[in-house]
């Protein structure tokens, strides 16, 4: 299997840049991940890299060795999560990612319990705001709020998911509490961006169908737990998952603005490779993922 793991390393380094972060994602130390490529390069008897102090970038030959090495590698998967439908027990390792709140309060929670359940699984999990590149990222599983947008992936809807648009007390005996969603353009409202984000609106849903406000703030950030932090701090207005800041709002922490026109209701839902529910135990993942989160995203 070692061949396989250089192959597997190889496809790593040519995709994420840098022999590092290659390795880094297998959970290779550098000096591991280099003595991998090494050692392929000794047994194709070719350079796969062109090596400089600040840089890495495949050969030529590197470009169409890493096209049928991906190609092997997808065969191999495909052959593996066949073979595992004859298996009593899933077993091998899944890798998902999903934002941070929905990662850290609805999903992460459920990860020991269906390793308990499946205990030959494995699984590694990455949280961030971002959009991810599904393939590219090499992940079986992506969760998100909102609307993906045209995708070749597959799409399972799990939940229906209210957002709700709330600022600290403090915020709003400064500032005033808006009466009416053009009050927002007054507001300093915080924002959830990033590179190609497309959250630089807030839909909300009037008597009069979605109303889109291009809202404006002093703060931004790719982290929406940062924002929820900003909120808390009386900085501004946030639109969050309502499930995320529920508890802040219980207790007083926030208030809710703008009740009677909300934002617009997402969905929570995940994306994962057509080839993927060939896969037991992605599939098994997703459904109980589906079945844990039932009743715990109110859609209104």
């Amino acid at each position: 299997m070692s061949y396989i793991e250089s192959l597997k390393v190889f496809v790593r380094v040519v995709e994420l840049g840098s022999i590092t972060s290659g390795g880094r994602d297998l959970r290779l130390t550098p000096a591991v991940a280099s003595k991998r490529i090494k050692e392929l390069e000794k047994h194709l008897g070719v350079r796969l890299f062109n090596r400089t102090t600040r840089s890495l970038s495949p050969t030529e030959v590197g470009h169409v060795f890493y096209d049928e090495a991906k190609s092997v590698l997808g065969a191999l998967e495909t052959a593996e999560a066949k073979v595992a439908n004859y298996s009593a027990q899933p077993r091998g390792t899944i890798q998902i990612t999903a934002p941070l709140g929905a990662g850290r309060r609805l999903i992460a929670p459920l990860v020991p319990r269906f390793v308990d359940a499946f205990p030959e699984t494995r699984v590694r999990m990455r949280l961030s705001d971002r959009k991810v590149d599904i393939l590219a990222d090499g992940l079986d599983i992506a969760f998100f709020i909102g609307t993906p947008g045209d995708s070749n992936m597959k799409l399972r809807k799990i939940a229906d998911c209210a957002r709700v648009l709330c600022a600290a007390p403090r915020y709003l005996a400064q500032r005033g509490m808006p009466a009416r969603p053009d009050d927002l353009m007054d507001h300093n409202c915080l924002l959830l961006r990033y590179p190609r984000s497309p959250e630089y609106f807030w839909t909300l849903d009037t008597a009069q169908g979605p109303r889109k406000l291009e809202v404006a703030g002093k703060y931004d950030a790719d982290d929406g737990d940062v924002l929820t932090d900003w909120a808390l701090d009386g900085r501004g207005i946030v639109n969050k998952p309502r499930f995320d800041v529920a508890a802040h709002l219980a207790r007083g922490d926030l208030v809710e603005v703008l009740p009677d026109t909300p934002p617009v209701p997402t969905i929570f839902g995940c994306l994962y490779p057509h080839k993927k529910l060939q896969d037991p135990k992605v599939r098994l993942f997703v459904d109980f993922v589906v079945k844990q989160c039932e009743g715990l995203l109110p859609a209104g």
